[in-house]
């Protein structure tokens, strides 16, 4: 008797905690989502630097000139291998 008494359990256990996983899981994941969230505009918002440009002015920066040109004429090699 004591046998049939713990597999109840057991599976009623199972249920009600399955049961309860899917009543609780949108919230969790929701939590966990936000918590991430908040976690990486923290991050990226230390790591990008402050400038005084003003919002909506814009600003032009000259590419810089490439230095050395490639003497290198014979162009690019493309390795390949015929498969049969």
């Amino acid at each position: 008797m004591g046998l049939l008494k713990t597999l109840f359990f057991i599976i009623l256990f199972y249920y009600a905690f399955k049961f309860i996983m899917r009543l609780l899981a949108p919230f969790l994941v929701k939590k966990v989502a936000d918590t991430m969230q908040k976690k990486a505009e923290e991050q990226f918002g230390k790591q990008q630097p402050k400038s005084n440009v003003k919002e909506g002015e814009t600003i032009i920066d000259k590419a810089p000139r490439s230095k050395s040109q490639t003497k290198n004429s014979v162009g690019e090699y493309v390795d390949f291998e015929e498969i049969d």
